[in-house]
């Protein structure tokens, strides 16, 4: 008769506990596709997931994790699995226990919800998540629960705290460091395990994305509170590519050689995360058999990291396109960025529209989804060759968000500080139509995002060294049928940090007073959008074909079979009337440059300077 085995907490005073390795990295070594719901296998395919766990077993894990980690409501919702979420998690604590024999211990794994995106929750909703998967699971008798592979210590203790009222077992808390000795939301790692420590963990270590020896690193220049077991489930190295082929590079007998490190350090339960295998978990229980556990010795010093003595730069700080329009009439031209290499004829023109008035430059970024030159680059060029301040647009299309937080940090150290956050059209409509579109994030979501950065904080979290002194535009498209609609979007990016707004244009003076009127809440300056017409075909494009613009039928008759310089002559005239009209209700204006005629858009700044000053002189 099998000897019953002892309290999780007793054997783990007494002895090294081995864990297990890793589910998902294994099924998909296995033939699984990516992409699937591992979880879900746990319905579909049990036999599977069974054998996962039964191979660990017998290659001597004495804790086994439950296929669990992303079995929560916003995870499987993804799937249309979100009525499946008790059935799943009680299946797979079903399926973990017939899988091993009665002397292992199942473990109920709790995964990040949040799980490395951008860290923007609503914490009552994830409280109720990680509730709702915790009850399934604690209701089906695990002898403990492991939160694992967080990397924010905010969103680990809020799931700890919502956790530990609802059991007395035991809860292990596993951070996942993207930098060793510190969690992405900036905290030391003695100062999370302490929290963690406080807010009732039984456990705290380090799982998944380091290797053993990163992981062994990090614990060495680390505190670890007394009362509290220290656990270790790192990955089987660095994900890398060879031949092709996305693996992971630690070998099984390398694995083995690291648990004795662990043990020194005195870790009580030792597994593998990503990449490891049943022979990585034979390899660690093969070096331990025998062993004593070993007593935690914390470092005599943590480690700081030392502030490096910086040349103190003067930063400039021009007066930015709010600061002006808040005090009087302000103009940001827009002129789109060469199609070509060449740039001499935009460099002219930019110059030109300097010298007539503008305020700003704005810079399309690839408008249309055809590929221009980067405005980033060119915006560098302008402001350094002829003094126009550049006001860059930002769309969420082009770049994931490492090349968006790279791409704002260029910005940074250029000293262009003002943009525009936009959507972007898609790429199919471009010149590249079998392209990606990104869209990793919304513009609500980077417009938050960029104030982070002027917090002095990483998109990840991470604290910077400096902070950044962005002014960011938000853009608002008046021609709707439902205006109410359009402001309460407009208000949300108010919300979300817009400090001023651009608007598509318009072609009417009853447009501009009911966008006035429709705006008059919104407390930060708003630009309107004053593109001249070219051309009749010009104007029936943008009222027929162009998603944000109408033109009123009586603008459309004037430019009837008008073509040229007489055509464009038509166009100024009639943009000179919509800007005495704009000029009483906005102290910002937003002139767009059409086909880069910016002859046109600098007789328009021309003509409001010159409004202005008289209205000043009369004054």
């Amino acid at each position: 008769m099998m000897k019953e085995k002892p309290d999780l907490r007793k054997a783990l005073s007494q002895s090294i506990l081995v864990g297990d390795g890793a589910m998902s990295t294994y099924l998909y070594q296995q033939g699984i596709p990516v992409g699937v719901s591992v979880e879900e296998l746990c319905l579909s395919r049990p036999d599977w997931v069974e054998e996962v766990h039964r191979s660990y077993y017998e290659a001597g894990a004495q804790v086994i994790e439950t296929n669990t980690y992303g079995a929560n409501r916003e995870r499987l919702t993804r799937y249309g699995m979100e009525g499946k979420i008790t059935r799943i998690n009680r299946e797979a604590v079903r399926i973990a226990r017939n899988s091993v024999g009665e002397d292992a211990y199942v473990i109920g794994t709790i995964g990040s919800i949040n799980a490395g995106r951008v860290p923007n929750y609503d914490p009552r909703e994830y409280r109720d998540m990680y509730e709702e998967q915790a009850t399934a699971l604690l209701y089906s008798d695990v002898d403990g629960i492991t939160l694992e592979t967080f990397l924010d210590l905010e969103e680990l203790l809020l799931s700890l705290e919502e956790i530990r009222t609802l059991t007395s077992t035991p809860i292990f808390a596993n951070l996942a460091l993207i930098e060793v000795g510190q969690t992405r939301d900036g905290y030391p790692l003695t100062e999370a395990f302490a929290a963690l420590e406080k807010a009732g963990a039984d456990g705290v270590g380090l799982n998944c994305r380091l290797g053993p020896l990163e992981i062994q690193r990090a614990l060495e220049r680390t505190i670890v509170p007394e009362d509290v077991w220290l656990t270790a489930y790192p990955n089987a190295g660095r994900l890398g590519q060879t031949d092709g082929q996305f693996q992971y590079k630690s070998t099984p007998a390398y694995f083995g050689e690291r648990a004795l490190s662990f043990r020194e350090q005195g870790v009580r339960l030792i597994g593998g995360c990503c990449g490891t295998t049943p022979e990585h978990v034979h390899e660690i229980r093969n070096r331990l058999r025998g062993l004593s556990p070993l007593s935690r010795v914390n470092p005599s010093t943590v480690p700081t990291i030392q502030e490096r003595s910086h040349e103190q730069i003067q930063v400039r700080n021009p007066p930015t396109v709010v600061d002006k329009a808040r005090k009087g009439t302000t103009i940001i031209i827009e002129f789109d960025p060469p199609k070509d290499l060449e740039i001499a004829d935009f460099l002219a023109g930019a110059r030109e529209l300097d010298k007539a008035g503008a305020d700003a430059i704005t810079l399309a970024d690839n408008s249309m989804a055809t590929v221009r030159m980067s405005n980033m680059a060119l915006g560098s060029i302008m402001k350094e060759k002829t003094g126009a301040e550049p006001l860059v647009h930002i769309t969420c299309r082009d770049r994931n968000l490492i090349g968006q937080q790279s791409h704002l940090m260029g910005l940074h150290a250029l000293g262009m500080d003002q943009i525009l956050v936009i959507t972007g059209d898609p790429t199919r409509i471009g010149d590249l139509p079998g392209s990606s579109s990104i869209y990793d994030v919304n513009s609500f979501d980077l417009i938050r995002m960029v104030k982070q950065l002027n917090e002095g904080i990483s998109f990840s979290g991470k604290p910077l060294k400096q902070k950044a002194r962005f002014t960011v535009g938000a853009a608002f498209n008046p021609n709707v049928s439902k205006m109410d609609a359009a402001i309460r979007r407009l208000e949300r990016k108010v919300e979300a940090g817009a400090d001023f707004i651009m608007t598509q244009p318009v072609y009417d003076a009853a447009s501009i007073r009911h966008v006035a009127e429709a705006t008059k809440g919104v407390d930060i300056p708003i630009f309107l959008g004053i593109m001249p017409l070219t051309s009749y075909r010009n104007a029936l494009f943008l009222h027929n074909e162009l998603p944000g613009v109408k033109i009123p039928t009586h603008v459309l008759e004037e430019m009837t079979e008008q073509k040229g310089e007489e055509a464009r002559r038509i166009g100024i005239a009639q943009a000179k009337e919509l800007l005495d009209e704009a000029t009483r209700y906005f102290n910002g204006i937003y002139l767009i440059t059409p086909f880069n005629y910016w002859e046109m858009t600098a007789e328009l700044t021309r003509y409001i300077r010159q409004k202005t000053n008289s209205l000043q002189v009369a004054y």
